[in-house]
């Protein structure tokens, strides 16, 4: 954080001041423009209306993501590493909205084009306590969950490239192995603190308040034991040009980022997911070099999707649009550029990479698709994924430092 003074006669007054933003990098800017604008028209005359859509929604939720820095995992890490708990209160706002939001979507399953609005709501047993646990160790050791993974290969992140791409091959595998941990470990149906009770959405919505009031809550009396340092300033633009240029506020970006999923769901019926797109594409090359992918468990039902185009996949598009958001936001602040990659980062990111994805296919899903989209269709699994993902941040804490990694102190910019 910069600091300026200035001289009034014999004293000075300190006036702080965020860092400042570069100029914006005009020709990537204009370039990401065309991209995105050629994509919308391929998916408007190959696909369904809903599809350019989804990229406009995607777009939408990679600009919120960088221009807050909202993180996942650095919410866990600052939490358990110094008791830092701003990123989480965040995360319980953004929860209720998204909440306050589905709870009506799904009572009436209204959606935009016709069809039903269904929240995602998945199995708890072995494979959602172990693949959550492996997630949470794999996001510290990756450097990013699975959407920040995605924003950061769009702001040039070098080193995310390999966690993506390793991302992609781990929940691959995760998928080969669905049977095994899905189908015969022990495991309990579906909860639903809407259906499966009998308080319905309203009496759920009330409920799902408590605990994120509870949380949020809990957080503050941490912070209040531990003293942790402040999150460190981020580079903004001032008036009107932070809306295009940012930072946003953490609690500004929790409420768009609500409001997106919830358009989300009405226009696809169904939540904002992302890991199972890196489980399509690992998949289709996988049958493309010779494995029998459509015998997998986790196709079981849905082979048609591994003939089809990516770009039939309502996540892929998302996945898309988030990548070009970021990537238009990072060159709006005149941030975007390419890091250079150490040899401990890379080691790290295979490994992170290989646990998420392992993880994300044994857990139903990441901390979209399971922790963010699950708890806002009013699923426990979700609860629990962000309990079991919590612990993994502890135990990575002390394997972080084996690659050079810092344990921070609440200075991360990427989450």
């Amino acid at each position: 954080m910069a600091t300026y003074a200035q001289p009034i006669g014999e004293q000075q007054s300190v006036v702080k001041r965020s860092p400042e933003l570069n100029s914006p990098q005009t020709k990537l800017i204009i370039g990401a423009l065309i991209v995105t604008m050629a994509l919308a028209i391929f998916l408007l005359v190959t696909q369904h209306i809903v599809q350019p859509l989804l990229l406009i929604i995607g777009v939408g939720l990679g600009y919120t993501l960088f221009h807050a820095r909202f993180g996942f995992t650095s919410a866990f890490r600052r939490l358990a590493s110094v008791g830092n708990g701003q990123s989480l209160r965040a995360h319980m706002l953004m929860l209720a909205v998204a909440c306050a939001l589905f709870a009506p979507i799904l009572a009436t399953g209204f959606a935009f084009f016709g069809g039903e609005a269904s929240g995602l709501v998945s199995p708890v047993g072995v494979s959602l306590l172990v693949g959550a646990f492996l997630f949470g160790i794999g996001m510290q050791l990756g450097g990013g969950c699975a959407s920040g993974t995605l924003y950061a290969v769009g702001g040039g992140r070098s080193v995310m490239f390999i966690t993506l791409l390793f991302f992609i091959i781990g929940t691959t595998i995760g998928a080969a192995h669905f049977d095994f941990w899905v189908e015969d470990m022990p495991s309990a149906e579906p909860f639903s603190l809407a259906t499966s009770t009998g308080l319905g959405y309203g009496g759920a919505l009330i409920v799902s308040l408590a605990i994120f009031g509870l949380i949020a809550w809990l957080t503050k009396v941490i912070e209040r034991k531990k003293n942790p340092p402040k999150e460190a300033e981020k580079p903004s633009a001032s008036g009107w040009k932070r809306i295009l240029r940012g930072s946003w506020p953490l609690f500004a970006a929790a409420i768009v980022l609500a409001v997106l999923n919830a358009l989300t769901l009405l226009t696809s019926e169904s939540p904002w997911g992302v890991t199972y797109a890196f489980t399509l594409w690992g998949s289709q090359v996988a049958d493309s070099l010779g494995f029998d992918v459509a015998s997998w468990g986790f196709w079981q039902g849905d082979e048609a999707a591994l003939e089809a185009s990516i770009f039939a996949d309502t996540t892929t598009v998302l996945n898309f649009g988030v990548i070009l958001g970021a990537f238009l936001a990072s060159a709006a602040g005149g941030l975007f550029k390419f890091t250079k990659i150490k040899p401990g980062n890379a080691a790290a990111s295979v490994i992170g990479g290989l646990l998420m994805g392992y993880g994300a296919r044994l857990a139903f899903g990441c901390n979209i698709g399971a922790y963010f989209s699950g708890i806002a269709s009013f699923s426990a699994h979700g609860y629990i994924w962000g309990i079991m993902a919590l612990g993994g941040t502890f135990l990575a804490l002390y394997l972080r430092p084996l690659f050079g990694l810092s344990v921070p102190k609440s200075k991360d910019s990427f989450c």
